[in-house]
């Protein structure tokens, strides 16, 4: 394990806090039950700006983005981030496909460069100490996208 000291508790203790603020909370069940889209101009189409969807999108990615961001300039330990944080893997690996096409809409190379760092590091370390487990979670957010269009199918 990694040496933590007494601020990178506290710090984890903010983020967490943040996470429970009621607004953030909504967004972020609704980002991981709903949010499904494979290229900007999906997200265009299914969550324009001004929308609800669009402000809970970008909520919640910011908000993993600066947390990230905190973790990768060393502000948290790594372990202690990875033990109690795996939400934001999910949360990248939502949007994986659409952040080329983000970067190169935008002209911003840098968009969302914290969350895949975190997320590749995330990577590594559960390669080391739970072989498998990249792939169970990548088969659960395939279950959740396929339960998703069956349910939008059928509304």
């Amino acid at each position: 394990m990694g040496q933590v000291n007494h601020d990178q508790a506290t710090l984890m203790l903010k983020l967490y806090d943040l996470r429970r603020e009621a607004r953030l909370r909504e967004a972020r069940a609704w980002f991981m039950g709903q949010f499904w889209a494979s290229s900007p101009e999906e997200i265009l189409q299914k969550y324009p700006p001004g929308t609800e969807a669009n402000a809970s999108m970008r909520m919640v990615t910011s908000y993993w983005e600066m947390a990230c961001g905190m973790a990768n300039r060393g502000l948290i330990d790594d372990e202690m981030f990875f033990e109690s944080n795996a939400e934001f893997w999910f949360v990248f690996e939502k949007i994986r496909a659409v952040v080329p096409g983000w970067r190169a809409m935008y002209k911003n190379p840098i968009a969302f460069r914290n969350l895949e760092a975190a997320a590749t590091r995330l990577e590594q370390w559960w390669n080391k100490v739970a072989p498998g487990m990249i792939d169970v979670h990548r088969q659960r957010l395939a279950q959740m996208r396929d339960n998703a269009a069956k349910a939008a199918r059928t509304n």
